[in-house]
Parts: structure tokens; sequence; C-alpha cells
């Protein structure tokens, strides 16, 4: 679908008014010729100016009530900061010296081998191109990877397999 230009376009010609739409558009311009008168709004304007006057008086009355002069607060010296801190003591950590000499016998178990054989699914893909990517990003990694192809009821898959382990 081509794009189109709408605003270079320009607005569509207005169309010719006819019979009906003249003789209203006459009456109405014949009835209000006059300008509208712009209206003050004096409830508006007697509020604003009562609280102009209001808050000047409040202000001039608490310039009379004001408190005489506080007394200064008293500036107290601080007390004389030693140059020289105490020399801290050596410590000693007991644990330096008696760790080297220290063992603990643990018992291992010897793992049991499996005799079964496991395969690890890494990841499924739907494309073979994202399956090799990952099986060449595994092989960085010193594994070998197989992909292999599998058709269900959801589609085609390409499972990314490590293993037998």
């Amino acid at each position: 679908m081509s794009q189109r230009d709408y605003v270079s376009r320009g607005r569509a010609p207005q169309k010719k008014n006819t019979k009906k739409t003249k003789s209203k558009n006459t009456a109405r311009r014949g009835r209000n010729q006059q300008e509208p008168q712009v209206t003050v709004p004096w409830v508006t304007v007697a509020v604003v100016v009562a609280l102009l006057l209001g808050f000047a008086w409040f202000l001039w009355s608490i310039k009379d009530n004001a408190d005489p002069d506080t007394a200064q607060p008293l500036t107290v010296e601080p007390a004389p900061i030693e140059d020289e801190l105490p020399e801290l003591p050596e410590e000693e950590w007991e644990y330096i010296k008696s760790l080297p000499g220290y063992e603990v016998e643990v018992e291992v178990a010897e793992q049991e081998k499996s005799d079964k054989r496991y395969l690890m699914q890494c990841a499924s893909f739907r494309t073979r191109a994202q399956a090799d990517e990952m099986r060449a990003k595994i092989a960085f990694q010193g594994l070998e990877a197989q992909i292999r192809h599998s058709d269900g009821a959801n589609g085609e898959w390409f499972r990314v397999i490590l293993g037998p382990f």
C-alpha cells in the first residue's frame, strides 16, 4: 500500500451554501452585530482585594508586637583536644599460631559408579541454524554435543544434547 502525504494536499474546498443555510447565516449575522461585552467578575476581584488588605494588616500588626532583643547564646569554649592519641597495644592473634598445626580428618566415601547412562538436553530450537550455533558454543567449552531432529505433534524441533555420561 503506498504512502500518502495528507499534509501537502491542503484542505478540501468549501461547498457553496444552499438557500436554506444562507438564510440562517444572514439571520444570525443581523442579530449578533454587537461585540460581546466583557464582564468583570466583581466578586472575585473583591475577594482578592480583601485578602491582600487582610495580609497587609496582619504584617502591620505583628511588626508592633515583636519581642525585645533576645539574649545572645552563651559561647562555650570547646575542651582542648589532645594532639596525640595513645598508642594502640599490639594484638596477638592466637589462631595464627594454632592453625598451621591443626588438621582435621574427614572421612570421604567413594562415589558409587552408576550403571545407568545419562543424556543432558541443553537446548531445543525450531531451526537447524540456531541448534548449530549452540553446538558451536558448547564445542568452544571443550564438550561434544549432538543435534537430534524430532517431528512431533507440535512441529519440528532440533535438540542439542550432551552425553552420554
